[in-house]
């Protein structure tokens, strides 16, 4: 399982309190997109990348790096639903307790391994 120094999971319990809160925020945004009326072109996209990120915190070891890219493309396809703002930013803010991505060139890239 990855962590950021100084993050462990809580004690007793062997789950990581990082994707305890992860998988709270997407629960939340997933319930708020099924109960959201309004019809989007992108939804499927939104709610194919929830599910990818809900299965990460299952997982065991969330990739940094692929957790943003969904968060991306969350955000790119609800994004101007207002009333999934405040769902999508929990989400965010999980997804940012994992840390940042290590600067490198991208996955794939002559010199660095395929992803």
């Amino acid at each position: 399982m990855l962590r950021s120094v100084g993050q462990t999971p809580v004690t007793g319990s062997g789950k990581d309190p990082r994707a305890a809160a992860l998988g709270a925020a997407v629960s939340r945004l997933r319930r708020e997109l099924a109960g959201n009326p309004g019809r989007f072109p992108d939804r499927d996209i939104a709610e194919d990348e929830l599910a990818a990120l809900a299965a990460m915190v299952t997982g065991g070891g969330p990739e940094i790096a692929r957790m943003r890219c969904s968060l991306l493309l969350i955000a790119g396809a609800i994004g101007s639903v207002s009333a999934l703002g405040p769902a999508l930013m929990q989400v965010r803010h999980a997804v940012d307790l994992f840390g940042e991505v290590p600067p490198g060139p991208p996955a794939g890239s002559p010199g660095w391994p395929a992803g």
